[in-house]
């Protein structure tokens, strides 16, 4: 078979050689001129025809194996998937060719030591000196009276357009800041979603397991929720497929909470569904910035040519829960029935807290503070994972790992989350349930926790392995 052509590498480009790597290899499967099945340069071979380090070779194929556009077949190589990535077309183009459960998480907070409470941040990495100046330029600044208004109802339109120039390089996110509303968390996004929803039938299909935050939301709007299951490259999308919903709520940048990584060709087939039935997909990317092995997959959005996707994103994940800023990015066709419908709200989040954060991104501390970020959760996700396989070995099984702030322990011995969560907290360490993810408790093997790695320090995690595999085990 064909070995792939000599690639260019500019080392004085401020692109990583790894990612020009992986982009040129990338765009050549796309365009077909690396067929299915087509054996690859080996990592040692281009390594020294490119004269780089080997290590940056891996790191771009590792990229493409996860992207789902190769497969490391044993004893041969790297090889070509069959992606099946033609889109289907616009309706347009297809016309002209043919005429042509809601749980307190700070209770009893006070007599936890070691807290692995998913979702939560330490404080310690909030940026308070910036913030601070931030504020008191906002304040003092020459349109002081601007920020004592009610402000616009998608938002600040300085922030707005940071978040467009932001997302695009950061995400591949295409879209106008009119497209742009910012919200006071996830699910005052999905709130809007629901007052513009366009069908009749009140049906979403959602992850099962999913974020109980979006099911709640659903739920106490009278939605019907018809659960997908998640596959180890996520969600069934023949299960979909056969449901009779219109929208579908997913995380297909990691899956929460069981950590899949949808590959390149199922969200082909995701969107062709999507573009089939005049569907919706909200893809939720709440927290992209995370990948500790590789680059941030691209999202979905990137490669909708249909308008089918509605793109949240947040803050909560990097900066701080607690400022409660999201938002929400509608296809065109969706946004003069969010205006129509909107006429005369107002934002939900502080115009001044959003003239802040446009200028935190402005000046290109955002982007500093997502790497000094990833890099501390980085630390921390490789010492837990290096301590559970020290500490509890093949006890338990390890999903979703390599990006985010959580992992999900599997237990492999018959042990019942019940009582998993009861010794943890007798030996004041604090872990979560999984069975408030599930729609279906049925379907549940009530033998996993979910731990989050977000408050915890690095020098705790060690120790507080060690308290839960006596607990659990001795």
């Amino acid at each position: 078979m064909e070995e792939v052509k000599m690639l260019q590498v500019n080392h004085s480009s401020q692109q990583p050689v790894y990612q020009q790597i992986y982009e040129q290899i990338k765009q050549d499967i796309l365009m077909g001129k690396l067929p299915i099945g087509t054996k690859i340069t080996s990592t040692r071979v281009l390594a020294k025809e490119l004269q780089i380090g080997r290590n940056t070779v891996e790191n771009a194929y590792t990229q493409l194996v996860l992207e789902g556009y190769l497969t490391n077949v044993p004893s041969s190589g790297y090889v070509v998937n069959n992606l099946q990535f033609d889109l289907n077309p616009k309706p347009s183009e297809r016309l002209s060719k043919h005429k042509t459960t809601v749980v307190d998480s700070n209770h009893g907070m006070e007599s936890i030591k070691y807290n692995f409470q998913h979702g939560n941040l330490d404080a310690v990495n909030f940026p308070n000196k910036l913030w601070r100046k931030y504020l008191t330029d906002v304040l003092d600044g020459t349109d002081t009276q601007q920020v004592h208004s009610y402000g616009d109802v998608k938002g600040d339109i300085e922030l707005r357009i940071q978040l467009k120039e932001y997302l695009y390089h950061s995400r591949g996110v295409n879209c106008r800041p009119e497209q742009i509303v910012i919200c006071s968390g996830t699910q005052s996004a999905l709130e809007i979603m629901i007052k513009i929803f366009p069908y009749a039938k009140k049906q979403v299909a959602m992850e099962e397991p999913c974020y109980n935050g979006a099911s709640i939301i659903f739920r106490s709007n009278g939605f019907e929720i018809l659960p997908i299951p998640v596959y180890e490259d996520g969600i069934g999308i023949n299960d979909l497929s056969l449901s009779s919903a219109r929208m579908v709520h997913i995380a297909p940048s990691h899956q929460f909470p069981m950590g899949a990584v949808m590959p390149i060709h199922k969200r082909i087939q995701l969107l062709n569904w999507a573009q089939e039935g005049g569907n919706i997909i909200i893809e939720d990317d709440y927290d992209s910035e995370f990948r500790y092995n590789g680059r941030p997959i691209p999202s979905l959005q990137s490669i909708d040519e249909n308008e089918r996707v509605v793109y949240v994103g947040t803050f909560s994940k990097c900066l701080s829960p607690g400022l409660r800023m999201a938002y929400l990015i509608l296809p065109e066709w969706l946004l003069k029935k969010y205006e129509e419908k909107f006429i005369g709200y107002q934002c939900t989040v502080p115009l001044i807290e959003q003239r802040i954060m446009a200028k935190f991104i402005a000046d290109g501390h955002w982007e500093k503070h997502v790497r000094k970020i990833c890099l501390a959760h980085k630390k921390k996700h490789d010492i837990l994972i290096h301590a559970i396989k020290d500490t509890i070995g093949d006890k338990v099984r390890i999903h979703g790992h390599q990006a985010g702030l959580h992992i999900l322990l599997e237990f492999l011995d018959g042990q019942r989350e019940e009582d998993l969560t009861r010794k943890a907290l007798q030996d004041k360490v604090k872990v979560c349930p999984v069975s408030p993810f599930w729609l279906n408790k049925d379907n549940y093997s009530n033998n996993a926790l979910v731990l989050g790695y977000g408050m915890i320090s690095e020098d705790d995690i060690p120790k507080a392995v060690k308290v839960l595999s006596k607990a659990w085990f001795s």
